[in-house]
């Protein structure tokens, strides 16, 4: 395959950024996306130019670290994929594709693809915790939860906080990242001790952050690769509710 590269390139946070055109041959059909990167930065450094910075770890869609829109949509054109779970294929040769980086106020560029989402980290530690005993791991049937209620939990719990709800979302909201980090742990018994304070600390850090309100578009859920459900969306306003009215009349 031949293709045309449009790339956000900017040297650090404080400087303007441009796209560069770059045109790569003899790109396979069965590499990655990230493998193509690769390919480019291959033959950036043959040229002596500076190869592109985009984040990557796993490879494997688990860590949420590879965040690129593409052609205008978070991690690509692909249902429920990651970037570098993209593969080639999905792209006809000859084909012009535009990659840039996340953008939302929340989420400053770093350097030409990489954002900066310590803002989720925030959000996560002001209330991403429960009250238990550390030690040895408890009999597995000594807290009888319900089937609906763990799977639940582990579906909120799937969320690899990659930000594709947030660059998506026209608003640029966050609330299906922290609906999903709360409701994993307010859906299990051990998390009902701190559910309050909890939602409402996370809720608190995600305003603070910078992040936008949600205006139920939908995307957010579209465009995540782990199909995060917009019910937890709504599971948050609940408990948020809730908690604000029990702290008020405490």
């Amino acid at each position: 395959m031949k293709l045309t590269l449009k790339i956000w390139r900017q040297s650090g946070p404080a400087e303007n950024g441009s796209f560069e055109s770059h045109v790569l041959d003899d790109v396979s059909e069965d590499s990655s996306f990230l493998e193509m990167l690769d390919q480019l930065n291959e033959q950036l450094l043959k040229q002596g130019d500076e190869p592109v910075a985009f984040d990557h770890d796993c490879r494997e869609g688990i860590c949420g670290t590879c965040s690129l829109t593409i052609n205008g949509y978070a991690h690509g054109p692909e249902n429920s994929t990651t970037t570098c779970q993209l593969h080639m294929r999905k792209f006809n040769n000859g084909e012009t594709v535009t990659i840039e980086p996340f953008r939302a106020k929340a989420f400053p560029v770093v350097r030409d693809l990489i954002v900066d989402r310590s803002a989720f980290d925030r959000i996560i530690q002001s209330g991403g915790f429960i009250s238990v005993r550390t030690g040895s791991a408890p009999d597995g049937n000594s807290i009888p939860i319900s089937k609906v209620d763990a799977d639940k939990a582990m579906d909120a719990a799937a969320c690899i906080g990659c930000g594709a709800c947030v660059a998506s979302c026209k608003n640029a909201s966050a609330m299906l990242f922290t609906s999903a980090k709360a409701a994993h742990l307010n859906l299990l018994p051990q998390g009902q001790a701190e559910k309050d304070a909890r939602v409402i600390n996370m809720v608190n850090t995600m305003d603070d952050s910078g992040f936008g309100n949600c205006r139920n578009y939908g995307e957010c859920s579209a465009a995540c690769p782990k199909d995060i459900s917009l019910d937890y969306i709504a599971k948050l306003n609940r408990d948020h509710a809730k908690a604000r009215i029990k702290e008020i009349f405490s």
